[in-house]
């Protein structure tokens, strides 16, 4: 980030660089401002179907998390047409088209080029309104955190590549992957998030220190609470971590202080790459309790309280047992 041209300051301009945020967000009238982000990637499943589904939602992602309504999209694909073939190209826009109408947006057009590895995305525009719109930055002391999708994602789809989960974990790992944040956002909107962000490359733990740092607080987090996929822990004390995880474990050694209880496998999953993860919102505990029971009602059963907000300490996060 700190490589990008500097840019003159724009009043229009609600949402940029500065923050590290989901998207950017350009007012146009009092009334609207628009949404602007772009997401893609290799595959992480095989299915063509469901990479196209995972790959939609993981980019509409960004609209849900700055309080946005999609509204169109376009797809970015670099394919190896002669090697691969149009039909499964055509599987994968297929399955993004279909989580695209289950947003309630359109896809209205995108890019393609020839190329040696399989690469899908999209780009997607969504509109708020100026004064609601959510940024990963703002969260309170006395707020607590609030987490609506499982972590351990990246762990279970590189365990899918090395073929050692279950069929139950990969279709369980797919299905939460391939699920919008729709529903998150909406039952949200009732409330009042001091900060909003969703939980993807810079993991659990990677996300929470930037919303930490950003809103100048200390957050603490009950690894007992935080909700995660079965298996995952087991298959990170296996040595079944991707790379970005161990990454992102090491670039927060000054960030984070675990409690001496927690294992080395169980921050790697506090700190797994994810793909198309949860929201992770900052908001009072009055309304905090009553958001996760509407969630829960509402279908997203693993959504769950998972710590607290603090004044600001010598590190940004505390994790406890």
């Amino acid at each position: 980030m700190r490589l990008l041209p500097k840019q003159e300051p724009v009043p229009e301009l609600l949402v940029g660089l500065d923050t590290s945020d989901d998207a950017g967000v350009y007012r146009l009238t009092d009334s609207i401002a628009l949404i602007q982000t772009v997401d893609y990637f290799t595959p992480i499943v095989d299915d063509p179907y469901m990479f196209g589904q995972i790959t939609a939602a993981n980019a509409l992602s960004d609209v849900y998390a700055m309080g946005g309504e999609p509204k169109t999209v376009l797809n970015i694909v670099g394919f190896p047409i002669k090697k691969l073939g149009a039909e499964m190209l055509s599987e994968i826009l297929r399955g993004a088209a279909d989580k695209v109408k289950e947003a309630g947006a359109i896809t209205v057009g995108g890019h393609s080029i020839d190329d040696q590895e399989p690469k899908f995305g999209l780009s997607v525009t969504g509109i708020v309104h100026p004064d609601k719109v959510w940024k990963n930055v703002g969260a309170k002391p006395g707020d607590v955190l609030v987490l609506t999708k499982p972590i351990g994602v990246g762990i279970l789809t590189t365990g899918i590549k090395r073929s050692v989960v279950t069929p139950e974990q990969e279709q369980m790992v797919t299905e939460t992957m391939a699920m919008l944040n729709k529903t998150a956002a909406e039952v949200l909107t009732n409330y009042h998030p001091h900060a909003v962000t969703d939980v993807t490359g810079f993991g659990l733990l990677g996300h929470g220190s930037e919303m930490a740092k950003g809103s100048d607080v200390s957050f603490e987090i009950s690894f007992s609470q935080v909700p995660m996929l079965n298996g995952s822990v087991e298959l990170a004390k296996n040595g079944v971590v991707p790379g970005g995880s161990k990454s992102n474990h090491k670039w927060l050694t000054d960030d984070v202080v675990y409690d001496e209880a927690i294992l080395p496998e169980e921050q790697l999953v506090l700190c797994d790459a994810i793909t198309s993860g949860g929201l992770l919102v900052s908001l009072k505990e009055e309304e905090a309790a009553e958001y996760v029971e509407k969630l829960q009602t509402s279908g997203l059963v693993q959504a769950s309280i998972i710590g607290k907000v603090t004044e600001k300490k010598d590190k940004f996060i505390y994790v406890t047992r």
